[in-house]
């Protein structure tokens, strides 16, 4: 397909006098069969309201590259309020830029009326912060400003049922001809305006397999500081596109390279000189991509545990040597860590509590005599603390042989788990001797 649209776009020229390029229907691979119904009908409902409406970004990007979005975005010129009336049971979202969530089914669909340069706003409208950030931004415009106002070409491309043809005013096919991430103006005034887009010349370039464009990338170092601007709420659920999307352990990289990582998880990248830090880094995050890839289950506290592990254990460690007995050292390095990494990205603590509990069972885990070893396994968090504790040895962090033992536990009945840790008592020399049990020794009478 992809070759197909490069293809189609040698046959294209560009117009004499500068303008939209209009790619006509039988000059690009999208079908109204690949696009969602609900995306559809919202379209439809908006033009026979006498409104424009457009398929608008990643939704068109994808279909271009011959992939099928999860999601379909819709620009119109219509205001929030205006195409409110139009759905039932929408509703309009957001501050800093308000949009309208229309359900059709059970898909919600985000419209989002055409963006004009807020230059031209009033204060009630449109408010930015001494260093450029967008605080309020609820100018409406048209089309070709919408477009201009987008973060990236490859994102500022329109799709429409009326005629069926693609618009793209910023290059942006052309762009995804030669696989590059391009921002739409000075990319240092486009992310001084909202540095979360940092964060998505990453993403996007992880996920697409893209390169990022030299001026784009030029500004990202030095830019990187303003993401401490960022509520952690938001930078949180922004961790999440990055690294549970499939693409992590490349993210991973690029953050790296271009010096974000250490504004997101600083205590993570002051360690990562560290071979076995780094080592569990990458590790985690090739595990929950391949989980992804195999549509198994992920969650944000297995892999915030795996992140942050490094810095817990340099603190328990330090700790110890100063005194303090593992247990309590464990439990306040996991408070200093956490404390810390939340003045960054928050973590709700229907994942910082699993995390904890992960770094808690480190420590039970070699503990198996008895009926120990029973008891861990019951317990709702040993599978995800069984998984970390082999990342931890192929990391090399711990030397091989506890996590073999756990894997035979868990395949064995119940007889089998019995002799286990029978055979473990005796190998530790556990079994206790005769005249060795409990109670007050008697002193030796000695003569008078």
């Amino acid at each position: 397909m992809l070759n197909t649209l490069i293809r189609s776009i040698k046959r294209w020229r560009k117009p004499a006098n500068p303008g939209p390029r209009v790619i006509a229907r039988n000059d690009h691979n999208i079908s109204r069969r690949d696009i969602s119904r609900a995306a559809l009908t919202v379209m439809k409902r908006l033009q026979e309201a006498g409104f424009q409406a457009y398929i608008v970004g990643g939704g068109v990007r994808d279909l271009l590259l011959g992939k099928h979005p999860k999601d379909f975005d819709v620009a119109t010129d219509a205001t929030p309020e205006e195409a409110k009336a139009l759905f039932r049971g929408s509703r309009i979202v957001g501050r800093r830029f308000r949009i309208l969530h229309a359900r059709i089914g059970r898909e919600v669909i985000e419209v989002t009326t055409f963006r004009g340069h807020h230059k031209d706003g009033e204060e009630h409208e449109a408010l930015q912060s001494e260093q450029g950030m967008l605080l309020r931004d609820n100018v409406y415009g048209d089309l070709e400003s919408d477009a201009m106002r987008r973060d990236f070409t490859i994102n500022a491309l329109y799709y429409t049922t009326d005629g069926f043809a693609i618009h793209d005013y910023t290059g942006g096919v052309q762009d995804i001809k030669e696989r590059l991430i391009r921002t739409i103006g000075d990319p240092a005034t486009r992310y001084k305006e909202d540095p979360v887009r940092m964060l998505r010349a990453v993403r996007f370039a992880a996920k697409l397999e893209f390169k990022i464009e030299d001026k784009t990338a030029a500004p990202l170092a030095n830019l990187a500081p303003l993401l401490r601007n960022i509520a952690p709420a938001r930078l949180f659920d922004e961790v999440l596109k990055l690294l549970m999307s499939g693409h992590g352990e490349r993210t991973f990289e690029l953050l790296h390279h271009y010096q974000l990582w250490h504004h997101l998880f600083p205590n993570n990248a002051a360690l990562l000189e560290d071979p076995v830090a780094l080592a569990l880094t990458r590790l985690a995050l090739r595990n929950t991509d391949q989980r992804i890839r195999d549509d198994l289950r992920v969650t944000p506290a297995f892999l915030y545990a795996a992140l942050l592990w490094p810095a817990v254990k340099a603190e328990q460690q330090y700790l110890e040597e100063q005194g303090t007995p593992p247990v309590p050292a464990l439990a306040q390095a996991a408070q200093k860590v956490t404390s810390s990494q939340l003045a960054h990205t928050a973590i709700p603590k229907r994942f910082s509590i699993p995390m904890r509990e992960i770094w808690d069972l480190q420590l039970r885990l070699p503990q198996r005599n008895g009926n120990r070893a029973q008891r861990l396994s019951e317990h709702p968090r040993f599978r995800a603390a069984y998984d970390f504790l082999l990342l931890r040895e192929e990391s090399g962090e711990l030397a091989p042989g506890l996590g073999q033992w756990w894997a035979a536990f868990q395949q064995a009945d119940e007889e089998g788990r019995q002799e286990m840790t029978r055979k473990l008592q005796r190998g530790n020399g556990s079994r206790r001797r005769r005249g060795s049990r409990g109670g007050r020794r008697r002193r030796p009478r000695t003569a008078e």
